[in-house]
């Protein structure tokens, strides 16, 4: 504890016990079918109160054992391992999907351009001619 908190500590005790006292002398000036009501109430609340959990404590690790202390209570289980894993691998393999289907559609069109080429009446020698060129850009 620090010593703001040590000296809250004292005044927050006080505090309680004031309003406590409070309390008390307003109780005795209720009329009695209040008063059993809030018995009654008080007591089941009591009866269905959950009892703290306790927590194990952890075991002590030699101070010359780092490996322990490394190792300790928070590693992973391999479901765990595997659960970290997952999104990383999901996303490498939409990436290589991705990947994939664009070289396929950018092959796909390199083909259907060399097939026009080659279909066409033209001869593919025209197109690398200046000339041709030209004329295409007066045609229009």
């Amino acid at each position: 504890m620090n010593d703001v908190t040590a000296l809250a500590q004292p005044r927050q005790d006080q505090f309680g016990r004031r309003v406590a006292a409070r309390l008390d002398a307003a109780a005795a000036e209720l009329p009695r079918d209040i008063s059993e009501r809030l018995r009654a109430a008080r007591e089941q609340a009591v009866s269905r109160r959950k009892t703290p959990a306790m927590q194990p404590a952890r075991p002590a690790t030699p101070a010359g054992n780092s490996q322990a202390a490394l190792r300790g209570p928070d590693r992973f289980s391999p479901w765990q391992r595997i659960a970290l894993a997952l999104p990383i691998v999901t996303l490498v393999a939409g990436l290589v999907t991705i990947h994939v289907v664009q070289d396929e559609r950018r092959a796909t069109e390199v083909a259907e351009v060399d097939a026009d080429l080659l279909t066409d009446d033209l001869p593919p020698a025209a197109y690398a001619d200046p000339g041709f060129v030209q004329f295409l850009k007066t045609s229009r």
